[in-house]
């Protein structure tokens, strides 16, 4: 047939809890498979249409009942995605700052590893940086597109279904992944399992307890179909915490895209005369043009915590270097 009903019901990712407080009601929820495969992919501009809820237990905002995982991992392994990769090059300015923050942090460049990929710019960036990097990315497009256009081996594929060394890496990423994944805490912990003891999980994320959240409200961009979940810095810290990391730090993200790109996103929110702005902006320079904006994104730094740590290892070079990576970082920000 060709339209199902790809919606279950699940428990609270962060807590387990099963008692919750309808936040916004459905405005929709029968998709076709064409559906899915538009809609979740890493330039997905499709304005949220499921329920979202409040676990009462622990805070937590998400979509509930959602497309059921299976169906999400399969969606987002097909289809193309030109949109998302036109504005790789402006993708790449943000990460090159991005990397100057975590560089601050640990002191130089090491070993990384990049969750979700999509078509590789981070780890080009850090590439260009010193950084020994890998990466794995769902979608099949975006993961030849990488290989093809900055040389880089992207593992294809959920990080779970690869076979990583253990405790090999310095940092692990997370850019604008954590939000879409069926299973947050599932993908922490396998970011945990692969970063070393004291190393880094630096994720980014729209942050839905920010000023800008509030005072656009329905309005705001990132309420968006492609979006499971909804962190604050508190819900997500406090996931984080259950899952052996500690928050060192927390900044607003500042992102660089084209400004013909960013109008034509606004149509999303402000209505068919955006997106024909967008369109036109899009045949004239200006529209390609390097603009930087923020409506809430957060960048977020933990620790992975050791499991057993004696006193005197708080006195040890290790410690040392993170509290003075600590304290450059704060300064930057």
């Amino acid at each position: 047939m060709h339209e199902l009903t790809w919606l279950e019901t699940v428990p609270c990712d962060a807590c387990g809890g099963q008692d919750f407080d309808v936040v916004r009601p459905a405005r929709g929820s029968v998709r076709s498979k064409e559906d899915l495969i538009r809609i979740y992919r890493a330039s997905s501009d499709v304005p949220l249409v499921d329920r979202l809820v409040r676990c009462r237990a622990c805070d937590l905002v998400f979509v509930n009942p959602r497309v059921r995982a299976s169906a999400l991992v399969d969606a987002y392994s097909e289809g193309d995605d030109p949109v998302f990769i036109s504005q790789a090059s402006a993708r790449e300015k943000t990460f090159d700052r991005s990397l100057a923050r975590i560089e601050a942090l640990t002191g130089g460049p090491g070993r990384i590893f990049d969750i979700g990929t999509a078509g590789g710019s981070f780890l080009a960036a850090a590439r260009a940086r010193g950084w020994e990097v890998d990466g794995c990315e769902p979608n099949r497009w975006l993961a030849d597109w990488g290989r093809r256009t900055y040389g880089l081996d992207i593992r294809q594929g959920p990080v779970s279904a690869h076979d990583l060394p253990e405790g090999h890496y310095d940092v692990v990423t997370l850019w604008d992944v954590i939000e879409h994944v069926p299973s947050p805490s599932d993908v922490i912990a396998q970011a945990q399992r692969l970063v070393k003891p004291g190393g880094l999980l630096v994720l980014t994320f729209p942050d839905a307890g920010s000023p800008s959240a509030r005072l656009l409200g329905r309005r705001w961009p990132f309420y968006s179909s492609v979006h499971l979940y909804y962190f604050t810095k508190a819900t997500l810290g406090r996931l984080l915490g259950r899952q052996g990391f500690e928050v060192l730090a927390t900044a607003p993200h500042t992102q660089e895209l084209q400004f013909a790109y960013l109008v034509r996103r606004a149509g999303d929110v402000l209505g068919a005369p955006m997106h024909r702005l967008g369109a036109w902006l899009e045949r004239r320079r200006i529209g390609r043009v390097h603009t930087r904006y923020r409506l809430g994104q957060t960048f977020m730094v933990a620790k992975r915590l050791f499991e057993i740590v004696a006193v005197a290892d708080y006195y040890s070079p290790a410690f040392c270097l993170i509290g003075i990576g600590r304290s450059a970082f704060n300064a930057l920000t």
